[in-house]
């Protein structure tokens, strides 16, 4: 079922999103200091090609730590991405989201924009993983949460 959703998705309009993410990554790329931003647009850009059946987690979830991109220098960097390309490729997902929205067959396609132009507004400390991962790193967090919890009680 994902192939299929993968492949309607991409013939019916997820390519030109994510085209959009590579040519934000690609811009990010010239400039130097962008580089970083332009990795992840590149990477979320293929996401963006065949969405269904992954999604993007923190890496503090998967990871059950903090690094560069989850703390306060991902905040900063997030703020930035926001300003210079994040609002105007989330539009771009709202836009195609109403698109979709218009008949019942493409419902699921406009939610998987949506999702994605939240990913759009701040994609630093971001990962993208397959649905088993992501569910069994929220399991292991949650695990993790009542252990603690047990251990100070």
């Amino acid at each position: 079922m994902r192939a299929i959703l993968n492949f309607l998705w991409f013939v019916l309009g997820g390519v030109f999103m994510g085209l959009g993410w590579w040519l934000a990554g690609a811009v990010a790329f010239l400039t130097i200091v962008g580089i970083p931003w332009g990795k992840a647009c590149f990477v979320i850009g293929q996401f963006t090609f065949f969405p269904f059946g992954r999604e993007a987690v923190s890496r503090k979830e998967l990871n059950n730590r903090d690094d560069i991109g989850t703390g306060s220098l991902g905040l900063v960097g997030n703020i930035l991405w926001f300003v210079f390309a994040g609002i105007w490729l989330a539009i771009g997902h709202v836009l195609s989201a109403i698109a979709c929205f218009i008949t019942i067959i493409g419902i699921p396609f406009g939610v998987q924009h949506l999702k994605l132009a939240g990913i759009a507004l701040a994609p630093i400390g971001k990962t993208i993983v397959t649905k088993e991962v992501a569910a069994a790193a929220r399991r292991q967090g949650a695990e993790d949460s009542v252990a603690k919890l047990r251990g100070n009680a």
